[in-house]
This record gives structure tokens, C-alpha cells and sequence, in this order.
């Protein structure tokens, strides 16, 4: 019987197609531009991609980004008094993390999106939110908002907005 084979890792090159520093980031105003340019600068935001390209959309040609192999995970600057409108992912869950300020989150009634439940997140502070219950979030301090989001799938659906969101028939 022979011997298994041994393989050698290059170590440092691993470690290095692991990392994705701060400083090879950028904010990304665009990929989201078209609900600020539907519903004006309340529904503007940027999206800083670190493991995959979240939900917003096809960003496979960003080498900066990590391959995503089971979740996303990029950083969300939100200006102060700006929205993230409420909108649903019907195939995944999605978590929010506070960084820096204040935002209000919310999840919606999926049948009657009149009704909801809100609360104030933090530094530090963060809310997971189910697959198919809608959700939105709003920035209430009086300085932008960072925060993670974490998608649970490598390639989530694109959300939809429900009727009672204000990006409702709202396309790309």
C-alpha cells in the first residue's frame, strides 16, 4: 500500500487571499443609487463589499471582494435622517450590526404591512432578521450610521419591496 501523498500549502498565500483590509475598501454610492434617484437622497446609502456582493445586485467583478461560499458580508454607511426602505428576502436571513450610530429597525407584517415592531440599535448592538419578514431601518442619530450586513446565502435572491414600502414598483 503506498504512502498518501503529501501536498504542501503555501501558507502565505493562503492567508493573503483571506484578507480583506479596510484600506482596499471603498464606498460604493452607486449600487443602491437608483432609490435615491427614484425617491430622493433620504434613500441614499453606500455599500462597502468585503465577502461577496450581498443582494444588490452583480458585482462578480470586484476582485477586491472575498468569494462568498455560504454568507455575504459588506459594511452599510448610512447618512444621518437617511432609510433603508423596507423590502423583503423571501431565501435568506439577513443581520444587521451596529458599528457606529443609531438606527431604528423594523420588522413589518408580512400580510399587512401597516403594522410593524421597532427598535433603537447601537454600537454593538444587532438584530437577525428572518427569511420572508420584511424589514427596513432608518438612521436616527445625528451622524452616519456603519453597520454590517450579513446575508445567509452566497448568491441571495434580490429582495422585493412589498406594497407598503416606498420602493414599491421601484426597479433597477
Amino acid at each position: 500500500m503506498a504512502a498518501p501523498e503529501k501536498t504542501t500549502v503555501d501558507l502565505e498565500a493562503l492567508i493573503d487571499s483571506c484578507i480583506a483590509s479596510r484600506a482596499s475598501r471603498y464606498e460604493d454610492w452607486d449600487t443602491l443609487g437608483f432609490q435615491a434617484a427614484k425617491g430622493g437622497d433620504r434613500f441614499k446609502r453606500a455599500q462597502i463589499r468585503y465577502i461577496g456582493s450581498g443582494a444588490t445586485g452583480n458585482h462578480e467583478g470586484d476582485a477586491r471582494t472575498l468569494p462568498a461560499e455560504h454568507f455575504t458580508l459588506s459594511n452599510m454607511r448610512l447618512p444621518a435622517g437617511a432609510v433603508g426602505p423596507e423590502h423583503t428576502h423571501h431565501d435568506v436571513e439577513e443581520v444587521f450590526f451596529v458599528l457606529e450610530g443609531e438606527l431604528e429597525v423594523a420588522v413589518h407584517d408580512v400580510e399587512d404591512g401597516t403594522r410593524k415592531a421597532v427598535r433603537r440599535l447601537g454600537y454593538r448592538d444587532m438584530i437577525r432578521v428572518p427569511a420572508g419578514v420584511p424589514r427596513s431601518l432608518a438612521n436616527v442619530g445625528d451622524t452616519d450610521a456603519l453597520f454590517c450586513v450579513i446575508i445567509g446565502a452566497a448568491k441571495p435572491q434580490l429582495p422585493t419591496y412589498p406594497p407598503s414600502s416606498e420602493m414599491y414598483g421601484v426597479t433597477r
